[in-house]
């Protein structure tokens, strides 16, 4: 139905990056944002659970993120009478400013063209 002009219709629209480092080795929102639930949370299951995932599915993600770099990510602690857990290194909670860092320059020089986008996006 066309907006006849009663309602004003509120686009959601976000620029996402994801940086290529050739075949299948790449780092991108979903990696990043996994990343920060592990900071948030101090183990993988609670960041899979989360984001809605799978704990296998987290797994493998910070498994070919810390193979991706020289040095891990990502380091886990094997349970016993307090429980395991998992914590984002140094290196990556430099990895994850640095690509939020590329994001927020990425999408302040574009805002003007999101915004083209968004006046001329067809709802329907």
């Amino acid at each position: 139905m066309p907006n006849n002009g009663q309602e004003k219709t509120v686009v959601m629209t976000r620029l996402t990056i994801r940086i290529d480092f050739g075949g299948a080795r790449r780092l991108g929102p979903g990696k990043v944002a996994l990343l920060e639930a592990v900071v948030e949370s101090g183990t993988i299951s609670s960041a899979a659970k989360s984001l809605g995932m799978s704990y296998r599915r987290a797994w493998l993600l910070i498994e070919e993120t810390n193979a991706l770099f020289r040095e891990p990510v990502v380091e886990t602690v094997h349970g016993g009478r307090l429980g395991g857990g998992a914590c984002v290194t140094p290196f990556g909670l430099d990895v994850v400013a640095r690509y939020r860092g590329i994001e927020a320059s990425l999408a302040k020089a574009a805002r003007a063209d999101v915004k083209f986008f968004e006046r001329n996006v067809d709802l329907a």
